[in-house]
């Protein structure tokens, strides 16, 4: 366990840079199994998740290395279908591991997955589609043991846009018999990267970015390079950083189309921001504007990894905002360490009313899970005196180097060993 300790009141300037994303490098690490071929993924972000799912390739067999920030994976040695419990309940991402072993091996044992407590986040859309394209799953004790004589092509219609359920479906369905398509399919830029990965290998997979993703079932793979796409939500945080410090950040390696609704919402809170290809400029705001709603929706909507950090900025505003969270039920735990700062939220059942005082304060606080703790320290940097954050061991599972990166820019941040 660790902590941070921020001094609050500097303003960030300078250049930081956006490494690989999260929730894009995870699949496609599932993805490497299918394939009984090698595959180098670069832009890897140095993150504890990543380290996580190197461990559960490893165990199962494939032979790993890594070098800075790309890692090499060869999957022709894969001997295992259990995955570490200890693993799994670590890290919510391996469930897709389901999907990936269904479609080389034909099995898998694997417990229910952990990760950040926002809420509910039942796997039932994952277990159903499986099951439609012909998978036989046990569940017992917290484990599932899933099974297959060979996966069949289907039409799937999923009851709700979900990521995992649509990566789970397509990595399934790669090898399967004839062609499966998904209606309903998540449309999330990391739905795409893994897309251009399996096809770069040798899948036939059409339509990802669409609510219509088709499959045509392959056999062969081959040897694969891939870059992964930079990460919006680290890209989103840091305009957010630049926003309530009164900032001036150049973000570099950015997909503009995929932070569009981060960047509308800092406008309408008083940021300029200036952008071209592949990086932008964001200015604070002298004066931060309340916005008069934010409603987390899946893609193309305003994401709800970016929900903590907006509450965090809207705090400090000249008024009243409103942010509705649609997504995740239980994903206001930060607020009541905001509240510990000076802020004035109130949370009713799945929306925060949140009005702006003139200051928050420096306090103890802990982070609850991964974008909460972003919160915290988007208020800590704007707070007057000294904040201290533990449980960061949240922030490094989606988050490299963020105190360095901080540091860099001018902010009082030191990290600190317990």
């Amino acid at each position: 366990m660790g902590k941070y300790v921020i001094n609050g009141g500097s303003r960030l300037r300078g250049e930081v840079n956006i490494s690989g994303a999260k929730n894009s490098v995870l699949p496609i690490l599932a993805a490497t199994v299918i394939g009984n071929n090698t595959s180098t993924i670069f832009n890897i972000p140095d993150l504890r998740d990543v380290e996580i799912m190197e461990k559960i390739l490893l165990y199962i067999g494939c032979r790993v290395e890594r070098t800075d920030n790309i890692i090499y994976v060869d999957s022709t040695s894969l001997d295992k279908i259990d995955i570490p419990e200890e693993l799994v309940r670590e890290m919510r991402s391996s469930i897709i591991l389901m999907g990936a072993m269904l479609s080389r091996c034909g099995e898998v044992n694997i417990c229910y997955p952990g990760g950040c407590e926002i809420g509910p986040r039942p796997i039932d859309l994952h277990l159903k589609a499986l099951r439609q394209m012909g998978a036989q799953i046990e569940e017992s004790h917290g484990f599932l043991l899933c099974r297959s004589n060979g996966l069949k092509g289907c039409e799937i219609q999923l009851d709700y846009p979900s990521v995992g359920a649509t990566e789970n479906t397509i990595l399934a369905a790669v090898t399967a018999e004839g062609t499966t398509v998904i209606r309903n399919a998540a449309r999330e830029p990391e739905i795409i990267d893994l897309q251009n990965y399996l096809n770069k290998s040798g899948a036939k997979i059409f339509g990802a970015g669409t609510s219509v993703i088709t499959i045509e079932g392959v056999k062969k793979f081959q040897e694969v390079k891939h870059t992964v796409i930079p990460d919006r939500i680290v890209a989103g945080t840091f305009m957010t950083c630049a926003a309530i410090t009164q900032g001036e950040v150049i973000i570099n390696n950015v997909e503009i189309e995929h932070i569009q609704a981060i960047m509308a919402k800092l406008k309408e809170a008083g940021c300029l921001i200036y952008s071209n290809c592949t990086s932008l400029k964001v200015i604070g705001p002298n004066k931060i504007e309340p916005v008069e709603m934010i409603q987390t929706l899946p893609y193309p909507g305003f994401p709800t990894d970016m929900q903590a950090q907006m509450m965090a900025l809207l705090s400090i505003s000249g008024g009243t905002s409103i942010i509705s969270e649609t997504v995740f039920e239980n994903r206001f735990k930060h607020a009541e360490e905001l509240i510990r700062m000076g802020a004035n939220i109130k949370i009713i059942g799945k929306v925060a009313v949140v009005k702006g005082v003139k200051e928050l304060t420096g306090a103890n606080v802990s982070a609850k899970d991964l974008r909460g703790g972003a919160s915290l320290v988007l208020a800590g940097l704007a707070a007057k005196g000294t904040t201290v954050i533990d449980n960061i061991f949240h922030m490094e599972r989606g988050y490299e180097n963020l105190d360095e990166k901080l540091r860099a820019l001018g902010a009082d941040i030191i990290k600190v060993s317990s």
